[in-house]
């Protein structure tokens, strides 16, 4: 008896470790797809004629990057305090977005940096902590 209660132990904890680990690869693909697409040449994509849209997509970006981590956190650190996941994966987000920035102004000859990009980011990672924060509550 006590092996099988080992055996399905075993089990929980494998399935576990894949939750944790598929949230810490999402987090990290999408951080590349968002180093790939601020950091390439994109003259030939149309946007529409919304203004701004960029700033719509780095907020986007941003808000799912900042959710993986925080998701990736959260499960990581198994504490029913859940600010300090939102305060590392924000953080984690707001300093990627400044880095990407600094990386445009730096590497990219046709990519510049923008502060009203590092703003848009910034947006995007504070709506995904405030859906987090509400969602949370709802939940105690």
């Amino acid at each position: 008896m006590l092996n099988l209660i080992r055996f399905f132990q075993v089990i929980r904890i494998k399935k576990l470790l894949v939750h944790k680990q598929l949230f810490l690869w999402a987090a990290i693909v999408w951080a590349g797809i968002i180093a790939f697409f601020c950091l390439v040449q994109l003259n030939s994509v149309p946007l529409g004629s919304v203004s701004n849209i960029d700033k719509y997509v780095h907020a986007f970006f941003h808000f799912v990057l900042t959710s993986f981590c925080y998701l990736f956190l959260k499960n990581k650190m198994n504490s029913l305090n859940n600010y300090k996941p939102l305060a590392f994966s924000f953080l984690f987000s707001f300093f990627f977005g400044i880095g990407i920035e600094i990386s445009q102004e730096l590497f990219t000859a046709t990519r510049h940096a923008d502060v009203y990009d590092v703003s848009a980011n910034a947006s995007g990672a504070v709506l995904a902590v405030a859906i987090a924060v509400l969602f949370n509550k709802k939940r105690v």
